[in-house]
């Protein structure tokens, strides 16, 4: 194999690693974006919960919602 082809094969290797480290800080970002999406939706569900509760016991005690 020639001095040049070696070259070419290294800087291809070169090009596809940064590449490969844009994908990975992309698919850091999304994971990230995805726990923060996680967290504000248990949140919510969290405060639906208790205004169900609260709904649910005033229903008990017929008086309205």
């Amino acid at each position: 194999m020639e001095p040049q082809e070696y070259d070419e094969i290294i800087r291809q290797l070169v090009r596809v690693a940064a590449h490969q480290d844009t994908i990975n800080d992309d698919l850091r970002e999304s994971i990230w974006q995805h726990v923060v999406i996680s967290q504000r939706l248990e949140i919510t569900q969290a405060r639906i919960e208790t205004l169900r509760a609260r709904m649910l016991r005033h229903d008990a005690n017929g008086r309205d919602a």
